[in-house]
């Protein structure tokens, strides 16, 4: 009796080029696990891969010569190139430099990579090997724990609830990039939230374009959630994602991003002050100065801002804010930027972000009068810089002395007598943007994603330093 072989065919292998903000990331987590669902592996390098997938920033003029960069480092060391990503709307200029790609697709357009993927390297999937999971909804990233691809540690994870935006601010080209405000439901970002969470997730950072303005474009839909009703608005979805628990009744950190300082924002801060969310907010202020926001086409309240400031920090006196600002936008003139450094000074945020104005091909803000030169630019930032540190050296300097939460990133090998150090971020750090605390001398059984007690001994500009109380 003879017997016939069937050779099972090698899994193709897909690599993965991730350029960009946090909201490409979670489109990256989910185009690889489609893919991973259809049968395909992951190469961690250019060799291995039978086509490899760029996934493009295309918000600055200096995003985009990066994404370019990848695009052509990808097609010299593999030559087998899929781009993807908000770079992708602009297919002409990618295959005008790149004649030889094999595709090119827009931002968020899951569905389209992946058959770009399907026809450049069928997947070898039969009887023998399809019994990969299929996630039954990943649009909505559901699925088991398992079958999820994650490019971020297992501690945290970003929990993106909606894509594009309403605003038609002058120096940005997201609508046009990612289109209007499009919100997830509320129950399918809770259910991701609560698989991340049994996943060993201790971190969620909730991120959009506009994560105040969730479920504007529902009204706010309401859905049954846990036996109640929930509607999709970002109070709702904070208060809820308080009520999850990693572990002894504790709620995991839950970050909010990209916060407009609309009236409803009032109402997170008592759930700070509860601890049911970390007490920080990330919100892009831009700008102080009236003429200078009112150019940006942005809300021109700063006073306000500054009464309301004072007022979440008399509720949550732990809160930190975090901000980003342009310097040398046109008409920006001397006066306006001074303007900016002493609202600053008075406004006192913990964390903040320059960036020098750059023209985008496609923005309003590109035909704007009176041009502020390079070197004004330049000279502007250094001092917005110079501001901004001092002012973060001061409230890191008064931490010193206190004892604080922190979650562990990464944990060092042990050094001649045999002491390890540890590297980890306090409430008022996000991962990648903010500081961090740096630990000495740490317990043996310490692991990344441990939620800890710090003593804070010392602090510089950015960074605080510390041990753990029992190791004092």
């Amino acid at each position: 009796m003879s017997h016939t072989t069937t050779s099972i065919p090698d899994q193709k292998k897909v690599g993965m080029v991730s350029l960009g903000c946090p909201k490409a990331l979670v489109d990256s987590e989910r185009i690889l696990t489609r893919l991973r669902a259809d049968g395909y592996a992951m190469s961690p390098d250019y060799a291995g891969a039978d086509v490899v997938l760029v996934n493009t920033c295309g918000f600055l003029d200096s995003a985009k010569e990066e994404s370019l960069e990848a695009i052509g480092e990808a097609m010299a060391e593999n030559g087998r190139v899929i781009v993807t990503g908000c770079m992708g709307e602009e297919a002409e200029t990618i295959r005008a430099r790149f004649p030889q790609v094999l595709a090119v697709t827009g931002a968020h357009q899951y569905e389209a990579v992946v058959e770009a993927v399907h026809e450049a390297a069928p997947p070898a999937q039969g009887p023998f090997v399809d019994l990969i999971p299929q996630p039954g909804a990943l649009k909505h990233r559901s699925g088991s724990a398992g079958e999820y691809v994650k490019l971020t540690p297992r501690h945290y994870s970003y929990l993106k609830i909606s894509e594009g935006c309403n605003h038609s601010c002058a120096f940005c080209i997201i609508p046009q990039l990612r289109g209007k405000l499009a919100s997830r439901r509320i129950d399918a970002v809770l259910r991701e939230a609560e698989k991340l969470v049994a996943a060993g997730t201790k971190e969620l950072l909730v991120i959009s374009q506009d994560t105040s303005a969730y479920g504007v474009d529902t009204r706010h839909e309401p859905r049954m959630w846990q036996g109640h009703e929930v509607r999709a608005h970002m109070t709702d979805l904070a208060r809820e994602l308080g009520q999850l628990d990693i572990g002894g009744g504790v709620p995991p950190w839950v970050r909010l991003h990209y916060v407009y300082p609309y009236p409803h924002v009032d109402q997170v801060i008592p759930l700070m002050a509860e601890g049911l969310l970390t007490p920080y907010l990330d919100i892009p202020f831009q700008h102080a100065s009236r003429s200078v926001l009112r150019a940006m086409k942005r809300p021109a309240n700063e006073a306000k801002v500054l009464e309301r400031l004072k007022r979440w920090r008399d509720i949550c006196p732990d809160i930190a804010i975090r901000s980003s600002f342009v310097v040398g936008f046109p008409g920006e003139t001397e006066d306006d930027f001074r303007y900016l450094l002493d609202w600053l000074e008075e406004a006192r945020l913990d964390r903040v972000g320059g960036f020098r104005f750059e023209p985008v091909e496609g923005a309003q803000a590109n035909d704007l009068p009176d041009p502020v030169p390079e070197a004004v630019k330049e000279e502007r930032y250094a001092r917005l810089m110079e501001v901004t540190e001092r002012i973060s050296a001061e409230k890191l300097a008064a931490k010193v002395g206190s004892t604080i939460p922190v979650i562990i990133d990464e944990v060092g090998e042990p050094d001649a007598d045999g002491d390890r150090g540890a590297t980890g971020r306090s409430q008022a750090d996000a991962p990648e943007i903010d500081g961090q605390v740096l630990l000495r001398n740490i317990t043996s059984s310490l692991q990344p994603g441990d939620i800890v007690t710090v003593f804070i001994e010392d602090a510089d500009a950015h960074d605080l330093f510390g041990v753990q109380p029992e190791h004092r």
